[in-house]
């Protein structure tokens, strides 16, 4: 190529190269123009600018009074007795910059806001790799949030997600940088941040998790503490201290990295054992856990918030589970700020009852594990049946332990065995043209299971099989139905812990994956008393706030969940299991009642669920880890602990019979039909059992 013609193309490849750039930067000035249009044309600019003005105006009519007032919460049982108060106490805590430990403010830098002493707020580089991440990931990875963002989220506004309030906490955060400084900003931060289990502020956390005040601790104890706050679910040092003490090496390797500390002072902090020493009080455990379980979640529904429990993935489930626990801890901060009244169904008089109850029945069984926590447990939950409310709640034996423990009455699942089939077999066949009268086979098949005792009695009428508690029957009449069918009933009635697995044969027997709550029993039998009408179980009636304006208000919904010839006919056959059946000697003498036992394979888990037109109880007893008790039946332990319960809470209560049902043959076989007498013929610790080698 000539020298002219190469002169010339590079010409040429000038003007196209600054054609393309023409044409680029054009495009971009139109694309600016456009979302300048949208956001002053779209509203976005007066939203905005009104944004700002409620910015200024909540800053400027702050002081530091505003940093420090907290309103307590009242919880009161259905007599008006005062259960307990909820108590933020920054007032009591709150320390001054001077007092605050230099480490904990250092920590808070390092791991939340490096640039904290050099912004004005905000942070536009941390928000823009924010923004980066979550583009890339396709959700939010990184909180882009400094520290003075945190504080006013937590003072001014919520956890809400929207826009709005992101761009309101930005406005905010640079109008406090105007008015407080660096050094106020930090001490309002630490004395705010919610630590988890109630406690507001890193002097309420220190005392609440160390039983000292803050100027006491460590520096690896500091970082511990430090670390709750950007999660205080996950990082939650009662219930996840592993996460705890991973995020608290996080915090000091930063630190190290950041020159606050030495190398080896970082790894002698890293190296260091945490104990908690958490103070013990005056409490109504399970009262307690339970009460404030419902209220969070009243709340939560009350802001909109929709309560699932099936998903059509686990990228569905996953988002779900964010969403619950993000709201859910948003709600359990207001009890402790709100200054919330919250009015419950409890019976403080029939929770004292239940919890003797559950005490006396398994006094016998004295082994504790290193923890000082007898490993013999047992639950128990009653219901109002008139009402649809909880009245008692029992998650375990009473011992003087610090702090709250677990409530197995609603946080444990376990298997129900024969106690499941009332609800996903016997009633839903009745719904199907069975009666207690229809005669079904008692007979072995192959694949199918034994019965307890090993004898099979051929054609026998359904009333016996109920009594008896044939597990052949219940296996090819849940067959005949189909375990989708049966199973629907319970997620009809909002059981928690139903799995895909759970779509088998087995399941018939309560061979469930998961298995059930105490409460989900007690819920789910007293919708068979309430003629199939199912109510969700709460104890909250309503919620108020200081001054007594009503918040919110419980309707407690009935929702028809089984037809209700059937469940009157469900009910008459469980009359005839506490008569005559496998629950025989659990009857009152003098008001009219039903029930039906359960007992796992290897006697792990015994069940009694029974009731009467005043009250349902269901009552578990079991190992935390689940173990063989050898003899335990649920016409046992749990039958005995429900029979002395119900008796006490029945005295002086008018006999009540259960509304009859329609019977075209009008024949009763609870007078006709009685069972063999020797006991072990009625019950076998192996009420249940499915077949040889199917996990339970």
């Amino acid at each position: 190529m000539s020298e002219k013609k190469k002169q010339k193309h590079k010409k040429k490849k000038k003007y196209r190269v600054f054609w393309f750039f023409a044409k680029f930067q054009l495009f971009l000035l139109l694309l600016v123009a456009v979302a300048l249009g949208w956001y002053y044309f779209g509203g976005y600019a007066q939203t905005v600018s009104k944004l700002q003005k409620e910015a200024k105006e909540l800053v400027r009519a702050s002081d530091e009074g505003t940093f420090r007032s907290v309103e307590t919460s009242l919880v009161y049982d259905a007599n008006g007795t005062l259960v307990s108060t909820l108590k933020g106490e920054k007032d009591v805590y709150y320390l001054d910059y001077e007092d605050i430990p230099a480490y904990a403010s250092a920590a808070m830098v390092s791991i939340e806001d490096k640039k904290f002493y050099s912004h004005n707020g905000i942070d536009v580089k941390a928000i823009m790799r924010a923004a980066k991440a979550m583009i890339q990931n396709g959700k939010v990875t990184q909180g882009g949030s400094t520290i003075t963002q945190q504080l006013a989220r937590n003072i001014f506004l919520n956890q809400d997600i929207k826009w709005e309030r992101k761009i309101e906490e930005m406005f905010i955060a640079v109008e406090l940088e105007k008015i407080y400084s660096k050094n106020k900003i930090m001490e309002f931060y630490l004395n705010n941040i919610y630590f988890g289990n109630g406690y507001y502020g890193i002097q309420a956390a220190s005392k609440g998790y160390f039983n000292t005040d803050v100027n006491e601790l460590d520096l690896s104890h500091i970082a511990f503490l430090c670390a709750i706050p950007n999660n205080p679910t996950l990082y939650d040092p009662v219930q996840n201290p592993e996460n705890t003490i991973k995020r608290r090496n996080r915090i000091l390797d930063q630190m190290h990295e950041d020159g606050k500390i030495k190398e080896d002072t970082c790894e002698d902090a890293k190296e260091q054992e945490i104990v908690l020493n958490r103070p013990q009080k005056a409490k109504s455990d399970y009262v307690e856990t339970y009460t404030y379980n419902c209220a969070i979640r009243e709340l939560m529904r009350q802001q909109g918030f929709e309560f699932r429990s099936e998903f059509g993935s686990e990228e569905e489930r996953s988002k779900y589970e964010e969403e619950y626990d993000v709201m859910y801890e948003e709600c359990q901060k207001s009890l402790y700020t709100k200054g919330y009244r919250i009015y419950t169904s409890i019976d403080l008089n029939m929770q004292q009852l239940l919890q003797d109850a559950v005490d006396n029945g398994l006094a016998e069984f004295t082994e504790q594990n290193e923890e000082g926590i007898f490993t013999l447990q047992g639950s128990a939950v009653c219901v109002d049946n008139h009402t649809g409310y909880v009245k008692a709640i029992v998650g375990g034996r009473n011992q003087n332990l610090p702090g709250y423990t677990l409530n197995r009455a609603y946080q444990s699942f376990r298997q129900p065995g024969s106690a499941i089939k009332p609800l996903i077999v016997y009633t839903p066949a009745l719904e199907r043209n069975y009666t207690p009268d229809t005669m079904v086979e008692d007979v072995k098949t192959e694949e199918g299971p034994a019965n307890a005792g090993g004898g099979y009695e051929g054609s026998i009428p359904l009333r016996y099989a109920v009594q008896t508690s044939k597990n052949t029957v219940a296996w090819s009449m849940f067959e005949e139905l189909t375990p989708e069918v049966g199973l629907s009933y319970l997620k009809e009635m909002n059981f928690a812990r139903l799995d895909e697995q759970d779509l088998r044969p087995t399941s018939a027997l309560g061979g469930l994956t998961n298995g059930v709550s105490a409460v989900e029993m007690a819920s789910a039998y007293a919708a068979l008393e309430h003629d199939g009408k199912y109510r969700e179980p709460t104890c909250i009636t309503k919620i108020t706030d200081a001054q007594d304006n009503v918040i919110l208000e419980t309707a407690n919904e009935e929702k028809e969940v089984y037809k209700s010839n059937a469940a009157r006919m469900m009910t008459d056959m469980l009359v005839s299991v506490i008569q005559s059946g496998t629950g025989r000697g659990l009857a009152f003498s003098d008001m009219p009642c039903a029930g039906k036992t359960g007992t796992t394979n290897d006697n792990k888990d015994g069940w009694f669920v029974g009731y009467t037109d005043y009250y349902t109880t269901s009552v578990w007893v079991g190992y935390d880890m689940p173990r063989e008790l050898p003899g335990l039946t649920g016409s046992g332990h749990p039958g005995s602990i429900w029979k002395s319960f119900m008796e006490q809470i029945h005295v002086g209560l008018q006999p009540v019979n259960f509304l009859p049902y329609i019977d075209e043959n009008n024949y009763d076989y609870n007078n006709d039909v009685n069972p063999d007498d020797n006991e072990n013929n009625l019950v076998s610790p192996q009420e249940g059992l499915p077949p040889e080698g199917v996990p339970m």
